[in-house]
């Protein structure tokens, strides 16, 4: 009977935690009004800007060569920043939940600075340290090494504003990591690279290919971190988003719309492909 009283009582409260915030009906309605304002609104806009243009004009405008070889430098250049991320983000990551150190909370705040400062600051502060007399790039011009106005450059810009979202998704996952299952591989003698392989890593690969896939997508449409380093030279370091706001100058804004339209068709195409590939990892584990 006591069972039976507790049961009782703990399913009304379990009801009033769920309505805490308004009931399902308000909730819903106001999260679909701001995502409309905030992501549909402005891709209907731009549908509708390249719904001006025929099928030949729209096609003309997104296989300009000039406009060809932006979209090569541009995925080239995030897909290298991406995957460096994948690494540098994973070590930040570990470093930060398995290890105290001195400042460790500072360096913690550190890794969202990209959010919170303006990517044109960023810019200008990158142009100028890895310039041929900037404080790094002085140094690395002594070994031949040219950042600043190179596709290099590129690269360093799309990895500083995305590697907090390689750091971010993986850092909860290895917290939430047991390390008896680690104490255990090395009790029966595996090495450290085999406890890393065949315990930490399958954990934690959904979330490191999820971050790097965001990070790849955000880098995908990145301007006021690139354009200041990168030199825009056309056909070597020129990016795509320079190349929508070079039409946008022109006042052309269907071949805009057009351009940034097969910039949000590869991001969300890759992000869906990403989410149904996580779905299926983790029904295929949990189906275990």
């Amino acid at each position: 009977m006591p069972s039976l009283s507790y049961q009782r009582q703990s399913t009304p409260l379990a009801a009033r935690q769920q309505r805490v915030l308004p009931g399902f009906g308000i909730s819903l309605g106001v999260s679909l009004l701001f995502f409309s304002l905030i992501l549909l609104l402005p891709a209907s806009g731009l549908i509708m800007q390249t719904s001006q243009m025929s099928w030949q004009e729209y096609w003309f405008a997104i296989t300009d060569p000039r406009i060809v070889a932006s979209y090569k430098v541009t995925a080239g250049a995030a897909l290298i920043a991406s995957l460096l991320n994948g690494v540098i983000g994973l070590l930040f990551a570990w470093v930060l939940v398995r290890y105290d150190f001195a400042g460790k909370r500072l360096v913690d705040a550190l890794v969202d600075l990209p959010f919170a400062l303006p990517t044109a600051v960023a810019g200008v502060t990158l142009a100028t340290l890895y310039a041929d007399n900037g404080w790094i790039g002085s140094v690395l011009a002594n070994f031949g090494i040219q950042v600043a106005y190179t596709p290099l450059g590129i690269v360093i810009a799309m990895m500083f504003t995305s590697l907090p979202f390689v750091v971010r998704t993986v850092q909860p996952v290895l917290e939430e990591i047991s390390q008896e299952e680690e104490e255990a591989g090395t009790v029966l003698g595996a090495s450290d690279a085999a406890v890393f392989w065949r315990i930490i890593l399958p954990t934690i690969k959904p979330a490191l290919l999820v971050g790097v896939a965001l990070s790849f997508t955000r880098s995908l449409g990145e301007f006021g971190a690139v354009i200041f380093i990168a030199g825009n030279m056309p056909y070597v370091s020129e990016i795509t988003s320079l190349m929508i706001f070079v039409r946008l100058q022109e006042f052309d804004f269907p071949a805009a719309s057009a351009i940034a339209s097969v910039i949000l068709m590869a991001s969300l195409s890759l992000l869906f492909a990403i989410n149904l590939w996580q779905g299926r990892y983790l029904k295929r584990i949990h189906g275990r």
